[in-house]
């Protein structure tokens, strides 16, 4: 039993390996609990410390009075041996008992205290609050508890009672509780041993080395649970016929009688020793005891030079508070442990410091703590409740969302009405049958495309598209519209320079999404800018015309302008080609918008009661009436007020890629003001407008990324974080994208019960193209709008599509329509202009074509207007101009 300095070393050396193998994720694991140094704590808690045959229960009030900032009352009950080795509902309906007569005595019942319960056996724990039993040991054998959690197990037993009230707030280790303890007076101390009926030791490891918990900055407490090491044979070399014989019959050492009276011991275990056996016997228990104090000081030595390899110091400070009744009352075990660390481990500098109230104290300080903690997650908790919307809330949005449908689509109250209905005078989805080559472009966030889209027909109808992406710098969205669209016209030249035909005069269809009142196909009225455009000279302009107007500025190339659309309904048409079925077009990216074919005789700003045309939702503005202030937050509003657009498109500053992350960042900025984020300082990085993008939402919500990389991506924005920050920032976003996507599909879902109820049907199948990148890159957006719109509408069966190609591929379809039409060969059901307010019969028809307007037997029954393009006056000139393009058209619709 005598070990050599050498194999001491090896000892430690063996341990050491030990320890590293159960930081591995894939080996033994310790058990860590995350332990924080008590610093500012205050509070009247109590604490259990079950642990042996004894059971002890404190109160302990915690004061920033420097004199005496901690004061404890104690009392301790005997746990009888029927307990110990009895029921697990008998030990805790005992602990139970235990802790209501000591809160009878201190005459507290009527309270809720927070509870810190050190709990004195291996336990794996995932939190603070929460401990399965791995396994008994100290003579424990209760039957019905390994492997369930003593915290549930105490509450129920507190609840059965039912005359007090306890909130246990934190489990802990009795190592723990005593590095705790002893940490409380001495802040050096970072290592916890228990030297008594058992032994374990815990330490402060760096968190970057405990591979099955998620961070890398700051420590963690790891329990070592270092009783069980040999126990996979790494010490038989060592061990002795002595050690495997009480292995076998499991016998206690019971150190409490004390070794030095001999004889008396001896004596009563019915032997008349001589005083050479007692002499024998003394030197064979010095031997013993101090193998033990050699095998604990090489596994404390590993454990030391952990921490000071971790510190990467040239020699380590630091104390050890120690507790257990051999340390304390054997004569010599301290003296020859302290000596044997200090000659294993010789460049370190060790205080032992011994806990003389016990491992309690550390407990109600990590309660402390952890009180604290939970005081700040219910805080969070409350504010981010806001957000949280019921299924009572979001049948309301959707009620809310019908009633300005209806308000938009009506004569009377279109005006006032938030959601516009715009009509777009595409009457239909494509057929098919469109043919030949077109120019797109596609305006309506920080990007700008421009397209050649290749439609081919017949059996084996092809698409092909070649398109450039060019950036819209922010000076020119917030410039001059002159300079907006010269910077599109430059674009197109550019991207015709790059396909090599700037000499062919091809049609375009323009994708421009924004509210626009359109008159015809070709001509939009721009209602107001949205998502950050603020351009001077446009509003109330028609957009095509400011184009035209640019392309003559640049005199380079020639375009036929032939369709105006929205990016709504440039998605619907693309999904529509290739899905018949697709009758609703929905943006959710940098902005939100949704289209869809509304019956004529609903539409009452346009005459004409037959059939249906597509309706430009104008959605986002749904709620700059007031409607939705009773769903909106501080934090919402805040975002509209320093918006561009204060007061318009409140739906949208809710639920679209553009406005989610301004609401994160301002969420962020409220709760570092309230210390719960980022140490409680707002760095110049937050205040930054803009500086948290939708994308990092997507990226910090993705399942496959670790608070690690979270964490990295919040130091990309120079943001610096520890990964509790990253908890916290990570559910301030998902809780932020879940109320836009659940906001959007109330929306979504009281459009397609429109649709349903507008055609008599009991149920609906009814397909939603979608374009946008939150719906595409955000990775739980699109799950949580198709679950809401299920759930609240679940008379149709909705099917989405997502358009790959965007909605430019739509625009050309619209323009190849177009296109045809002007050539008079379309297909009724392709039809995607409106039929003219004004109807004229046969016989004027042919008056008008062998007739000029300036004949005297020419009997109009039409104003001149009806014949006059839009932006020009009446005169007879401009009416002989368009005779021939007009009456071209009333013939195509009468051959319709």
């Amino acid at each position: 039993m005598r070990f050599s300095d050498e194999t001491l070393h090896d000892i430690k050396c063996r341990f050491r390996r030990e320890l590293e193998n159960g930081l591995g994720r894939d080996t033994t694991p310790p058990r860590p609990s995350r332990c924080c140094p008590p610093l500012s704590e205050k509070g009247d808690f109590l604490a259990l410390d079950l642990g042996g045959s004894n059971f002890r229960i404190l109160r302990v009030k915690v004061t920033q009075d420097k004199k005496q900032p901690v004061q404890m009352e104690s009392l301790v009950y005997e746990t009888p041996e029927d307990i110990i080795h009895g029921s697990g509902t008998q030990l805790f309906d005992h602990v139970a008992e235990c802790l209501g007569d000591f809160m009878e005595k201190q005459k507290i019942k009527d309270k809720k205290l927070p509870v810190g319960f050190t709990f004195s056996f291996p336990c794996a724990q995932t939190k603070l609050d929460e401990a399965v039993l791995v396994t008994w040991t100290k003579k424990f054998k209760v039957s019905g508890v390994e492997g369930m959690d003593v915290v549930k197990l105490l509450n129920k037993a507190i609840k059965k009672r039912g005359d007090y009230e306890a909130d246990i707030m934190a489990v802990v280790n009795d190592t723990t509780g005593t590095m705790m303890t002893c940490g409380f007076d001495d802040q050096r101390c970072e290592v916890g041993i228990i030297i008594g009926t058992g032994t374990n030791a815990c330490y402060m490891e760096e968190l970057r080395h405990i591979d099955m918990v998620e961070g890398d900055e700051g420590r963690m407490c790891i329990n070592t649970e270092w009783g069980a090491f040999g126990d996979d044979g790494s010490l038989e070399d060592l061990r002795t016929e002595f050690d495997r014989e009480i292995d076998r019959v499991k016998l206690p050492l019971n150190h409490k009688e004390g070794l030095t009276k001999c004889k008396e011991i001896l004596t009563r275990l019915g032997v008349e020793p001589s005083q050479e056996d007692c002499v024998a016997v003394q030197h064979v228990c010095t031997i013993v005891s101090f193998r033990s104090a050699n095998l604990i000081a090489a596994t404390l030595g590993g454990i030391l030079t952990r921490l000071k390899d971790n510190k990467g110091v040239a020699r380590l400070r630091t104390t050890v508070g120690i507790d257990g009744s051999m340390y304390k009352m054997h004569p010599q075990y301290a003296r020859r442990l302290h000596k044997t660390v200090r000659r294993l481990v010789p460049d370190s500098d060790v205080r032992f410091l011994l806990s003389e109230s016990g491992s309690a104290k550390g407990a109600a300080m990590v309660t402390a703590v952890a009180y604290r903690l939970a005081d700040q997650t219910r805080q969070i908790a409350q504010t981010l409740a806001e957000f949280r919307l019921s299924k009572a809330q979001l049948l309301e949005v959707k009620k809310r969302m019908r009633t300005e449908i209806e308000n938009g689509l009506g004569k009377k109250t279109h005006d006032s009405a938030t959601v516009k209905m715009l009509p777009t005078y595409v009457r239909s989805t494509p057929d098919g049958t469109e043919n030949g080559d077109f120019l797109a472009l596609d305006l309506g966030g920080t990007n700008f495309r421009v397209l050649l889209v290749k439609i081919r027909s017949g059996k084996r109808r092809t698409v092909e598209m070649h398109n450039k992406i060019y950036a819209i710098p922010i000076e020119v969205m917030q410039g001059t519209g002159e300079e907006l669209f010269d910077h599109i016209v430059y674009c197109i030249s550019d991207f015709l320079d790059y396909m090599g035909m700037k000499s062919a005069r091809l049609p375009l269809g323009f994708t421009f999404s924004f509210p626009c009142h359109q008159k015809s196909l070709d001509a939009g009225i721009l209602v107001n800018w949205t998502k950050g455009f603020k351009c001077t000279d446009c509003e109330g302009e028609d957009v095509v015309e400011l184009l035209r107007e640019g392309i003559k500025r640049k005199e380079e190339f020639d375009l036929d302008v032939v369709a105006v659309v929205n990016d709504t309904v440039g998605t619907m048409m693309t999904c529509a080609y290739e899905e018949p079925t697709c009758e609703v077009g929905l943006i959710a990216g940098t902005g939100s918008n949704a289209c869809y074919m509304e019956e004529m005789r609903n539409i009452e700003t346009v005459e004409g009661n037959e059939g249906r045309m597509c309706v430009n939702m104008e959605w986002g503005a749904f709620g700059d009436n007031g409607c939705l202030d009773d769903i909106r937050t501080q934090y919402d509003c805040a975002v509209d007020e320093n918006s561009l657009n204060e007061g318009k498109q409140r739906y949208e500053k809710m639920c679209s890629g553009m406005y989610l992350g301004e609401i994160v960042r301002n969420i962020l900025i409220d709760l570092t003001k309230r210390g719960f984020l980022f140490r409680g300082k707002i760095s110049e990085t937050l205040k930054t407008r803009g500086i948290f993008e939708t994308k990092f939402l997507s990226q910090i919500e993705s399942d496959r990324l670790a608070l690690l990389q979270v964490r990295a991506i919040l130091q990309q924005l120079g943001l610096d974080s520890t990964c509790d920050d990253s908890i916290i920032v990570k559910e301030v976003c998902s809780t932020v994208s879940l109320r836009a996507a659940q906001i959007c599909g109330a929306g979504m879902a009281g459009v397609v019960d429109k649709i349903r109820e507008n055609r008599g049907l009991d149920h609906l199948d009814v397909t939603v193209g979608v374009d946008g990148t939150l719906y595409k890159l955000h990775p739980h957006f699109s799950r949580i709008f198709h679950q809401t719109v299920k759930e609240l509408a679940p008379k149709c069966n909705v099917n989405f599509l997502l358009s790959e190609d965007g909605s430019g591929k739509g625009a050309a379809l619209i323009t190849a329509v177009g296109c045809r039409q002007r050539r008079g060969g379309a297909s009724g059901s392709a039809s995607v202009m409106s039929r003219p307010s004004h109807h004229l019969d046969n016989a004027l028809l042919l008056q008008l074509f062998f007739h000029p307007p300036h004949s005297s037997s020419l009997h109009l029954p039409i104003a001149p207007t009806a014949l006059t393009p839009p932006g020009h006056s009446h005169s007879r000139k401009h009416v002989c101009m368009h005779r021939e393009l007009k009456i071209l058209e009333y013939f195509t619709f009468i051959y319709l």
